[in-house]
């Protein structure tokens, strides 16, 4: 607080993540605007890689990579470190290949101030059900940057470590706000995807499409367990080697063993996930 390079804004009330980051960037001079969630650490050499990222003035944002800080705490942060690993290092990192992160994450990712002035408006008046948005800030912000033809980046190498959910209750509650903002928000970029990568289209088909798919194959068997009191075998042995597959790809290219552990995530998604997005949805 005694650092004449910081300046710091008290508002009066909670008034949400959205109209907070407004009212700081409002007031912001500089050229880049970065946002760090209040859970997170960054590494000394963040905002120097992102800031170099940024250099490009075609680039709108750009998200470093986010780790559990707490990721020793129970069996779910370890799951959940892992899943940041892949969401960061398969999804973010294929989909920056092609010049368009869809969502870049909150606890740590540098924005072009003078592309975020000219999207305040629809960023602060975006409505759900006829009321003002109170989620999905992070994805709905990325998409309003691809909109407005800048390209969204992943820099690995930019480390932030963020606190994760150590119960199963918060997990649920978080996953439900983020299975909301992607369903709500995936709609939003539709028009977005024919200007971008046909990799994007790919992506976007192949997360909503492979969803539907295991929800219809774990209820076919749930079917046939209930109607003819055998166990589906083909669709365990299935779901189990594309398990498989996964896990040990994974810890390949993160030359981890723990990512064979991953596997667990599985069981997780079948029983409580994929319920979850459905309600969601």
């Amino acid at each position: 607080a005694d650092d004449e390079r910081f300046n710091f804004t008290i508002l009066p009330k909670n008034v949400g993540k959205r109209k907070a980051q407004i009212a700081a960037i409002t007031q912001s001079s500089g050229d880049l605007i970065l946002n760090v969630d209040s859970d997170t650490t960054i590494a000394p050499d963040v905002v120097s890689k992102l800031a170099h990222k940024m250099r490009d003035p075609a680039v709108g944002a750009a998200m470093g990579q986010m780790k559990a800080s707490n990721q020793a705490d129970t069996w779910l942060t370890r799951l959940i470190d892992m899943e940041y690993w892949l969401a960061c290092n398969e999804e973010r990192a294929a989909q920056a290949r092609f010049g368009a992160v869809m969502c870049c994450c909150g606890p740590c990712a540098m924005y072009r101030r003078s592309a975020m002035l000219s999207l305040l408006d629809q960023y602060e008046t975006q409505l759900y059900r006829g009321k003002p948005s109170d989620f999905g800030e992070d994805r709905h912000l990325t998409i309003l940057m691809l909109s407005a033809g800048f390209r969204t980046e992943y820099v690995p190498s930019a480390i932030a470590a963020t606190v994760v959910p150590d119960t199963m209750g918060v997990y649920l509650r978080q996953q439900l706000r983020w299975a909301r903002s992607t369903f709500r928000d995936t709609l939003l970029a539709l028009p977005v995807l024919p200007g971008l990568d046909r990799y994007l289209t790919l992506d976007a088909i192949g997360q909503n499409v492979g969803l539907l798919l295991l929800a219809l194959s774990v209820l076919t068997g749930i079917g046939q367990f209930a109607l003819t009191a055998t166990l589906p075998w083909w669709t365990i042995l299935v779901i189990g080697s594309m398990t498989l597959v996964r896990c040990s790809v994974a810890a390949y290219r993160a030359r981890e063993l723990r990512f064979l552990g991953f596997a667990l995530h599985t069981l997780v998604n079948i029983f409580l996930l994929v319920p979850l997005k459905a309600y969601a949805l």
